[in-house]
Order: C-alpha cells, then structure tokens, then sequence
C-alpha cells in the first residue's frame, strides 16, 4: 500500500491525472509473495506474503483483517527461520496470538536449529498472553493444508514468513518448497 501511495506521488508530480494512476493501479501486477492474494477453486481466500519480521508480521495481519467479510476468521501460518535473532520469536507469537483468530505455528527455514525449538520459542508468545487459539504443525506443507481446510469462505489464510521463496533450508541442505504451489496442490486434491 505504501508503495502504491509513493508511486502515485510521483506520478502526480510528473503530471499525469488521477484517472491515468488509477487505471495504471488496476492493470498492476502484484509482486510475488508480496501480499499476493490468491483465491482457490474451492473459495477459500489466501495470502502468501514474506512477512518475517515483528513489525511485518503485524502489518500484513492487520492488512489481511481489513479485508475479512463479516463473520470471517483471520487464519495466520507462519514460523521463524533458524540462524537468525531468536529475541523476535515470541513477540510474533504475540503479534499472531493477538491478531489473528486462529494461528498454526510452523516451520520456516530452520537452517541449523531444530525446528522444533524454533517453534516453542515462538508457543512462548501464545502462553505468555494465556492465548490458546493455536496449534502446532511442524511441517510446513501440512499446517498450509491444515489452514485451508478448516477455513471457510469468508475466511482469509494468511501464510507468512517465505513470500517468493522456492526452498526450505534445513540443516544446510535447500530443498524446493513453494507456499503458492503447495495452496495449488490443496486446491487440485
């Protein structure tokens, strides 16, 4: 959105009309992973977005909940990749504890930890609000099916943390994985 609304801008600045910015905004194509929305053949709303970080994380859920129909849930997969600054961990399971309605904690890249710790790191956040609107699934490509499946149609599934990532690393190995693709496999099974 704030891309959008500095593009529009310098468009302004350069002189073109406000007709010409929105039609250009209505023919943009969105950038991979970046808050793509995807609508599956069974109805269910979901989107992939590369949010990792605390400040991230919280944008795009309170994004994504803006745009919920009334009665809707707000679903959040995501996980926290190994390797990296372990103090952040809990305070997503905050921010997901706090603004979605329900959240499936998973894997992301765990690198060189156990996934498993990552994801108790991550639980910490949900016990320390006393929040129990979670599960754990460690397998990424499972808690994606999980989400999808018990969402409805006024649901929205937001996946977070890969984006336009196509691989997983663990244990210093990359293996293929792509958010988007395995949403395609749920929606052809």
């Amino acid at each position: 959105v704030y891309n959008i609304l500095a593009s529009c801008a310098v468009g302004l600045i350069n002189g073109l009309s406000v007709e010409n910015i929105k039609e250009g905004i209505k023919i943009m194509p969105g950038v991979k992973g970046r808050f793509e929305r995807i609508v599956t053949k069974k109805g269910i709303n979901a989107i992939v977005d590369y949010a990792h970080t605390p400040g991230g994380l919280e944008s795009v859920l309170k994004t994504a909940r803006l745009l919920l129909l009334s009665g809707g849930r707000l679903i959040s997969v995501f996980g926290c990749g190994g390797d990296r600054d372990k103090t952040k961990r809990a305070v997503m399971g905050q921010i997901s504890a706090g603004l979605a309605d329900f959240s499936i904690i998973t894997s992301d890249n765990p690198r060189t930890e156990d996934p498993e710790v990552i994801i108790q790191m991550i639980e910490d956040g949900f016990i320390q609000l006393k929040k129990t609107n979670y599960v754990i699934e460690v397998e990424r490509k499972r808690a994606i099916f999980k989400a999808l499946k018990m969402a409805g149609s006024k649901d929205i599934v937001l996946i977070a943390g890969k984006g336009h990532e196509d691989y997983q690393e663990f244990a210093g190995k990359r293996i293929h994985f792509s958010d988007q693709e395995v949403i395609k496999e749920w929606d052809d099974t």
